[in-house]
C-alpha cells in the first residue's frame, strides 16, 4: 500500500477513526525537507501495509488539520493510535530513524 492523501474533510475518518496506527506527515510541495522524507515514507507504507497507515496532509490545501494539531513547521510527523497522538517529531530524518521511531511508538 502507498501513502494515503488526507484532507481536512477526511482527517477524522482516515486518522482518528483508523483501526490501525497512523503516521501523519504534514508537508507542502515547496518544502525541501518534506521532499527528502517523502520517498522513505512511501517505502515504509509498503513495508507496514496492513499494520500501520502512512497519511500525508498537504498543509497548503488543508490548513485546518495542521492548525488543529498545532503544526508550526514542516515536515511535522505524528503517530496516532486509537485516535490519540502517541508521538510526534519535526524535521527530516533518514528512513532508518523514521522506522525506529514508528517501531518504538506502536
Amino acid at each position: 500500500m502507498s501513502t494515503v492523501a488526507v484532507t481536512d474533510e477526511t482527517f477524522d475518518a482516515e486518522v482518528k477513526n483508523s483501526d490501525i496506527p497512523v503516521v501523519v506527515d504534514f508537508w507542502a510541495e515547496w518544502c525541501g525537507p518534506c521532499k527528502q522524507v517523502g520517498p522513505a515514507l512511501e517505502e515504509l507504507a509498503a513495508e507496514y501495509d496492513g499494520k500501520v497507515k502512512i497519511a500525508k496532509v498537504d498543509v497548503d490545501s488543508n490548513p485546518n488539520s495542521a492548525a488543529a494539531m498545532g503544526v508550526r513547521g514542516i515536515p511535522a510527523l505524528f503517530i496516532f493510535k486509537d485516535g490519540q497522538v502517541v508521538s510526534n517529531r519535526a524535521g527530516a530524518a533518514p528512513k532508518a530513524a523514521l522506522q525506529s521511531w514508528i517501531e518504538s511508538s506502536i
